[in-house]
């Protein structure tokens, strides 16, 4: 048993995201056979992700402001402090902060049997993609 090291806070490249996003690591894999990916996410107001998608899916845990997050078809759905998003796997999305606030989450997922392909990059969102109606969740 052991404490895990601290990591520092990154900023997340603007190849894959727009405005300003913070990653803190929480849990990575120690060996091969380990494949859970934790880690706190923050977004500045308006910032959000390129299109992208998860080999083995990912869950979102909103834990402050309001988070946006879209798929192909145009759904887009806000999400609140408490309340968690899945994504199943190869299901393209973005997740974003609502205009005018910070949000902040947790990112939980598996690495791929190949970790270099467990999250795929696509081209950024639109505006008009960011701005499509937003649909509540159901607490």
């Amino acid at each position: 048993m052991n404490i895990e090291p601290t990591h520092p806070t990154i900023k997340n490249p603007p190849e894959q995201f727009a405005g300003d996003v913070w990653f803190d690591p929480i849990t990575v894999p120690h060996d091969d056979d380990q494949r859970m990916v934790v880690g706190l996410v923050r977004f500045a107001p308006g910032a959000r992700t390129a299109w992208h998608s998860h080999a083995r899916g990912q869950y979102l845990r909103v834990t402050g402001g309001v988070g946006r997050f879209g798929t192909r078809d145009g759904e887009i759905v806000e999400v609140h402090p408490g309340q968690t998003l899945y994504t199943p796997p190869g299901q393209e999305h973005w997740h974003a902060s609502a205009a005018g606030t910070f949000m902040e989450h947790l990112a939980m997922f598996e690495n791929a049997d190949d970790p270099a392909v467990t999250t795929s990059w696509l081209e950024h969102i639109t505006d008009d993609d960011y701005r499509g109606a937003a649909a509540s969740t159901p607490s």
